[in-house]
């Protein structure tokens, strides 16, 4: 119902257990909360796959297929460190919600990475001490919230110059505030998801840099995955060094920056979803 909802989600593995479901493809709406329920359906013979957002402990799901976020993050945040003075860089920093192991922790934290800011406590966001962070904003993920995020960061320090965006609706809700600011000109932003709205915004300018991700190809291999396991009982194996099955990350811009991989906005558009 709403970003953090896990209560909605527990009954629905309920409903999948007693309706004999072989496997539960699932996005968590909390990493945690969830797998008491997760325990459940795997202990009643079902596989349970998580897609994008890996459940904590990671290993409370049979198999995760996800985007690398921390490496989607750094993408971003090397891009980012390209197109301004970093030492007197002003960040905004636009989140999900509160700091807690999901997605959004992933992929703040490689932006960080990425642009040469030093980490605190890699697990949760905010806690940083570089004096370059103007403030950590939470936006519930929609463009409402990337708007009234941006009016605080700016409130805060009018000199905002770069700004990280947890995903592209965010982003696109910042650029307006930035409109009515004057300010669309000066500050660089970068965000995550490589939906086609999004990749549009590449295009338009709106956007400088994202890294898009594939969920698509997470779903498709995920119910392959159970269809493995109800007809042969095996399970999928993460990919090599990793703990989940990586479906791949590219940086989508038309500013390429030399060291970082990249495709253009045309290559991300025959590539996007949603």
């Amino acid at each position: 119902k709403i970003d953090g909802d896990h209560e909605t989600q527990v009954q629905a593995i309920e409903t999948c257990i007693l309706d004999g479901a072989k496997g539960i493809l699932i996005t968590a709406s909390d990493t945690s909360s969830i797998v008491p329920a997760v325990t459940q359906a795997r202990e009643a013979g079902l596989v349970v796959i998580a897609l994008d957002t890996p459940l904590t402990p990671i290993d409370a799901a049979d198999a995760t297929f996800a985007t690398d976020n921390f490496l989607a993050g750094e993408l971003i945040g090397k891009w980012a460190a390209a197109q301004v003075d970093t030492s007197s860089a002003k960040i905004g920093m636009i989140n999900i919600n509160v700091s807690q192991p999901t997605v959004g922790v992933l992929r703040n934290q490689g932006f960080l990475t990425g642009f040469g800011v030093e980490l605190g406590d890699p697990n949760k966001w905010g806690d940083e001490t570089d004096e370059r962070i103007v403030d950590n904003e939470v936006t519930n993920a929609n463009e409402e919230g990337g708007r009234k995020a941006m009016e605080n960061l700016l409130t805060k320090d009018d000199g905002v110059n770069v700004l990280y965006t947890i995903n592209e609706p965010t982003a696109a809700g910042a650029y307006k505030t930035l409109q009515d600011f004057g300010r669309t000109d000066d500050v660089t932003i970068v965000s995550v998801d490589g939906g086609c709205p999004g990749v549009q915004d590449v295009a338009d300018g709106v956007i400088g840099a994202t890294s898009q991700q594939y969920p698509l190809l997470m779903a498709a291999l995920g119910v392959e995955a159970i269809k493995k396991w109800a007809d042969e009982g095996v399970k999928p194996e993460p990919t090599p060094g990793k703990e989940f099955f990586d479906t791949g990350v590219a940086l989508v811009t038309d500013t390429p920056v030399e060291g970082v991989p990249s495709i253009t906005s045309a290559d991300g558009l025959e590539l996007c979803w949603g």
